[in-house]
């Protein structure tokens, strides 16, 4: 399968290609229902994000510079599909409410779906042609991002949403597109030099996260259009010499990248996210409100609180969360308070005028800290984990550790859940959304409903 290298060995982005070519419209049922799923969660995460100010700048310079075209962009006006990707993926990863594939630190929802609606609109594909395509999509995405070694890779600073993303959204829009596997490598080898975003938000703000994910979508139509009009990319864009798992990753394992393909699938490992956090410190939150609900816990009762988490968590999660939404999201001692004072499953939760909190504020100058632990190191990133420990004024100490937190492929969401949190993100309109998202095998010409395209902009 695929070229060979000039060692005799078979070049994994051609074999990855060559797959990925040959299951479009041969998806397995029970992965296009997965799919399905992803939509309809996805859909809620961008309604919810789109009336946010980040996303409105960013919405606003799709319309500025797009162009003309009849790809919508939630939220109101429709431009060319690239530019409708990057508003919507955007939009998708706007409150850190968006689908992971925990392995390899990603969001795959936001870049594929988004790029996914925009070209099938324009190119009036139909819903099963979508859904085969978001199954590629997420299956390239993540594939690259365990390939590239995603702890030291995300430690040495690199975003993998956006890095990897463009691998993502580059297969799904050539299987929209009909390429061949000739030109799928093509698009990836483009792809791979599209690839950008880094963790410097982590380290001094802003909110340059909030674009990455409409970043790689937007690329990744542009890789994907490129190699159909005939432009080259390298033969081995993600594993050769100088390709984006060896540029980008200290500790790669290329054979990641095709081991297992047919068997294994990135779909079947999705995390639903159930608070608006980093769920890196997802552990974190779930323990804290185990402990909370299990000995009704008060702020007046706490001395203090230590937390063991992964070495990348102890890292970059470690701030202070009131300097912003961004710092509050990706705070694992704020989000430990707020699970004891507030509820981390209403997005509400994180909104500026609540960051800073006075009982936020003084229960997290409690958390004394949070130290890297081998016990989920040698885990991560394939199974989250991280313990809480309660001090109490009393002196008695409580502690309690999640590994494979709620909304993982290992202890995942029920239908109720799912269907609970997209309610909360879009109130009355969850019926008429999940009708359309059900409806999708059976559309002949994909059109996003109304109810998405008409937010207030």
């Amino acid at each position: 399968m695929g070229l060979m290298a000039a060692d005799g060995a078979t070049n994994p982005t051609a074999a990855l290609a060559e797959f990925l070519a040959e299951v479009g419209g041969s998806v397995p049922e029970r992965l296009t229902d997965i799919a399905q799923n992803c939509v309809a969660d996805t859909l809620g995460c961008m309604i919810y994000g789109a009336v946010l100010p980040w996303t409105r700048t960013a919405a606003a310079y799709a319309r500025q510079t797009g162009g003309s075209g009849s790809s919508p962009i939630v939220g109101g006006g429709r431009t060319t599909a690239p530019m409708a990707a990057f508003a919507n993926g955007a939009a998708a990863h706007a409150f850190e409410l968006d689908d992971v594939h925990e392995e390899s630190i990603s969001h795959p929802g936001a870049v594929v779906i988004p790029a996914v609606l925009a070209l099938a609109e324009e190119l009036g594909a139909g819903g099963s042609d979508a859904l085969d395509a978001i199954v590629v999509g997420y299956e390239a995405m993540g594939r690259a991002g365990i390939a590239v070694g995603p702890a030291a890779h995300m430690l040495a600073g690199f975003h993998p949403t956006s890095m990897c993303g463009v691998f993502g959204s580059a297969a799904a829009a050539a299987r929209l597109l009909g390429l061949d596997a000739g030109r799928l490598r093509h698009a990836l080898g483009i792809a791979a030099t599209l690839a950008s975003g880094t963790m410097e938000f982590a380290s001094s703000g802003g909110q340059t996260k909030r674009l990455h994910a409409g970043r790689a979508a937007e690329g990744g139509v542009m890789a994907a259009r490129l190699a159909a009009a005939g432009f080259e990319g390298p033969e081995d864009g993600l594993t050769g010499a100088y390709g984006f798992c060896r540029v980008f990753g200290d500790e790669p394992s290329v054979e990641l990248l095709t081991d297992g393909l047919g068997r294994r699938w990135m779909l079947d490992e999705i995390t639903v996210k159930p608070w608006a956090a980093c769920s890196d410190i997802h552990p974190l939150i779930q323990a804290t409100l185990e402990l909370r609900d299990a000995h009704r816990l008060r702020p007046d009762m706490i001395q203090r609180i230590e937390a063991t988490a992964s070495t990348k968590a102890a890292v970059h999660n470690s701030g202070d969360g009131m300097a912003s939404v961004m710092a509050a999201q990706y705070s694992g001692p704020w989000n430990i308070a707020a699970a004891l004072v507030a509820d981390p499953a209403d997005p509400a939760t994180y909104s500026a005028d609540r960051i800073a909190d006075a009982a936020l504020v003084e229960l997290q100058s409690r958390v004394v800290g949070i130290a890297a632990d081998a016990r989920w190191d040698a885990t991560y990133a394939h199974k989250m984990g991280g313990s809480v420990r309660i001090t109490l004024r009393d002196g008695s100490v409580l502690e309690r550790s999640v590994c494979g937190q709620k909304g993982s492929m290992h202890d995942p969401l029920s239908a109720d859940d799912i269907e609970a949190k997209l309610a909360m993100l879009v109130g009355s309109h969850e019926a008429a959304l999940w009708d359309w998202v059900r409806a999708l095998p059976s559309v002949p010409r994909l059109a996003l409903p109304s109810v998405v395209c008409e937010i207030p902009p």
